[in-house]
């Protein structure tokens, strides 16, 4: 018997996990001497990639607020508050300003998606408190974004400005993610009575099952 069609979509970005290890290479590319305009593309580029292809878990964050109820507004609003959130966390961390240990944030961006899919299981319809959620998992999540822009590297005279570039990537990122999910899925079969069981509850297995193995992994494998 197939899998759930949404399992089906789900399952080949596991295979896109490898590939986050050697992303975001700078390749030879001396951030010191990029003009303003290339600095601004390179770093929005890397921020859209940092999503797509290459963030699978965040990806399976967005994924996760946008299955339950997957109305446009609602789930912009989520994603809006998301956005501020690790906004705040970025640019605190990018400035110095806080220094997140990895050690503790990656399994706690695991657990951020195994909290949102189960929810997804176990309640019925999308309740208001999960903004602040998502807001709350939107600071670690920033702080995530953090390592990975440390690793990188900014170009000290233009600092801000790829600073915000590499956000606004993100942030392009994850609407791309939005509207991919919504025109697939969505858009078509959210209305339908039988959505919670055979597209939110099987995809949200899915999802909780990776993040379930990620947060193992991280806190006693990494």
């Amino acid at each position: 018997m197939k899998p759930p069609l949404p399992s089906r979509l789900l399952l080949p970005l596991l295979l896109l996990a490898p590939a986050a290890a050697s992303a975001h290479a700078l390749d030879g590319v001396d951030v010191s001497k990029l003009s303003q305009a290339d600095a601004i593309w390179i770093y929005l580029k890397l921020g859209f990639e940092h999503i797509l292809p290459l963030g699978l878990d965040h990806i399976l964050f967005v994924l996760s607020i946008a299955l339950l109820e997957p109305r446009l507004k609602s789930v912009l609003v989520q994603a809006t508050a998301f956005t501020v959130a690790h906004s705040i966390t970025l640019g605190l961390a990018m400035y110095g300003l806080i220094s997140p240990p990895p050690g503790i944030i990656e399994p706690i961006i695991a657990l951020s998606i195994l909290f949102v899919a189960l929810e997804n299981i176990l309640v019925s319809k999308l309740n208001p408190w999960r903004v602040v959620v998502v807001f709350g998992f939107g600071l670690v999540h920033g702080m995530g974004f953090a390592s990975v822009l440390t690793g990188l590297g900014l170009p000290r005279r233009l600092f801000l400005e790829s600073l915000l570039a590499f956000n606004v990537g993100v942030e392009l990122g994850q609407v791309a993610v939005i509207l991919l999910a919504w025109g697939l899925v969505g858009y078509w079969f959210s209305g339908k009575p039988w959505y919670k069981q055979r597209v939110v509850v099987p995809a949200s297995i899915v999802i909780g099952l990776i993040a379930a193995y990620w947060t193992v992994e991280r806190v006693f494998f990494a």
